[in-house]
């Protein structure tokens, strides 16, 4: 198994690089600063140095992959996460490579109605709004492509381990939730999707 992954010195895209190799699989980190994620120093790691804003640069680093991972950050100023999740789109579809999991967030779609007051009103509603609409976006990509896509949309990320005591798949109107999930959790969630089917073409919320 070969995948890459986008996004792959932010918090979850490490931990996915991290929790891959440790599967044996052959990882691509596609970075714009290697010397972010050089240090791992494996043996299956590849790191590609691009810029996920440059089709160019993304259609040559997908191509000899088994799946794609989606892992962007806020980045630079701008719609980054959209407009990378985008490019990623066309190169795979250039390339004939079909397995998308991305990241996204819990407050897309039906799952806007998990989220208490805070997160709906003071969090999105004002101090990540951009950060919001730059999800929505990117959804709105996947969700219009042909490809066999997971989207994965975790609550607030925080640290720890790997637990697998979390809820998945509950609809918009369940309110039992802590609306915190470890990043490793969440990558751990990620890779296992490489070897199911019963989430393509779906959005997953993911949360405790």
């Amino acid at each position: 198994m070969k995948i890459i992954v986008f996004g792959a010195t932010g918090t979850v895209g490490t931990e996915i690089v991290k929790q891959a190799l440790e599967k044996g699989y052959g990882v691509t980190a596609f970075v714009r600063n290697p010397e972010k994620i050089i240090a791992l120093n494996h043996p299956n790691l590849h790191v590609y140095t691009g810029d996920v804003s440059n089709a160019d640069d993304v259609k040559r680093a997908v191509k000899d992959h088994n799946a794609i991972f989606c892992a962007l950050g806020d980045g630079r100023a701008g719609k980054i996460r959209a407009l990378g999740t985008l490019n990623i789109i066309h190169a795979m579809n250039s390339v004939a490579v079909r397995k998308l999991i991305c990241l996204s967030t819990l407050g897309m779609g039906e799952s806007y109605g998990n989220l208490n007051f805070i997160w709906k009103h003071i969090m999105f509603g004002m101090l990540l709004k951009r950060a919001f609409n730059d999800h929505k976006l990117q959804e709105e990509y996947i969700h219009n492509s042909n490809l066999d896509f997971t989207i994965v949309r975790p609550s607030a990320l925080t640290g720890g381990a790997v637990t697998n005591g979390y809820k998945i798949g509950f609809d918009g109107k369940y309110k039992k939730l802590n609306l915190r999930i470890s990043r490793a959790d969440v990558a751990d969630f990620m890779l296992c999707q490489l070897h199911t089917e019963s989430n393509v073409g779906k959005a997953v919320s993911i949360s405790n």
